[in-house]
């Protein structure tokens, strides 16, 4: 069967590799372009990235609907949410390494101060759309990774209050998102 702009949505969710290859070919520059504006300051880790996202479509391609998003919005949220993943991942073995053992210099210093303003910026850009409380929570639970008990005895709010909150911030986030991806 030939793969084409009118069957690949649908050849992809029978998981055949050809469609996959489509998205590759019809959306790769998209992607790597996405991966490289995250990952700039460590292109060896770019094409791991990119064969992670290609792996997080194939493998969640029955998620896709249709009537939210574009495939070309859902797939750029993709790249962009893995890369930024990278780059926090990056950072964290970064300050796990034992400084002793290792030549630290300017340059590495410099290199987590960049990676670690690329990081705020573009969380400040997603969180941009919510009211000041709700980034708040936002920030606790995913960026410093507090669990919702600790969330919750800290602002004095019921768990089911704060899940509520991130349930309606992520739909704010993604019809943000998708909102801005459009332009």
């Amino acid at each position: 069967m030939r793969i084409n702009k009118e069957n690949y949505i649908t050849q992809l969710r029978r998981h055949n590799e050809k469609a996959l290859e489509f998205v590759l070919e019809e959306y790769g520059g998209l992607l790597l372009s996405i991966i490289r504006k995250h990952l700039f300051c460590l292109p060896g880790l770019q094409e791991e990235c990119m064969n992670d996202v290609l792996f997080k479509i194939w493998k969640h391609i029955g998620q896709f609907d249709e009537n939210r998003s574009s495939f070309k919005n859902w797939i750029a949220g993709i790249a962009r949410y893995q890369a930024i993943d990278y780059l926090r991942k990056h950072i964290r073995d970064l300050e796990q390494m034992n400084l002793d053992d290792i030549e630290a210099g300017k340059e590495d210093e410099q290199l987590v101060k960049l990676m670690e303003e690329e990081i705020s910026e573009e969380v400040e850009s997603i969180l941009s759309c919510l009211n000041q409380e709700d980034r708040g929570i936002f920030l606790k639970l995913f960026y410093e990774e507090k669990d919702v008990e600790e969330i919750s005895q800290e602002l004095g709010l019921k768990k089911e209050i704060i899940y509520n909150r991130v349930s309606r911030g992520k739909r704010k986030i993604q019809i943000w998102n998708e909102k801005g991806e459009e332009h």
